[in-house]
């Protein structure tokens, strides 16, 4: 099997040797332009969609800690309210 694929480059590379090659000439093309234009597009669309993703979590999390924030102050409001509030709240007997 490697001796095939061998023989083959080897046929291969004496049936091209033939053409005279400049550098100078080769262009990726129109057809390499878009190949570069396609994957720059994608990873500008994958940048956007990840900073999207980002900020969605961020303000999920500062939202989170805001309602427990909250519910931490009502719940010292209600106990508060519970204990200290009867107190404040009986008239003095002077």
């Amino acid at each position: 099997m490697y001796t095939t694929i061998l023989e083959l480059s080897t046929r291969f590379a004496l049936a091209t040797g033939d053409k005279e090659f400049d550098p100078d000439t080769v262009t990726p093309g129109i057809w390499g332009f878009v190949a570069t234009a396609v994957i720059a597009l994608a990873v500008v669309g994958i940048g956007f969609d990840m900073v999207r993703r980002i900020r969605r979590t961020n303000y999920k999390a500062e939202i989170s800690a805001r309602l427990e924030a909250e519910l931490a102050e009502r719940e010292a409001g209600t106990a508060g309210a519970t204990d200290g509030g009867a107190a404040a709240s009986a008239p003095d007997d002077k």
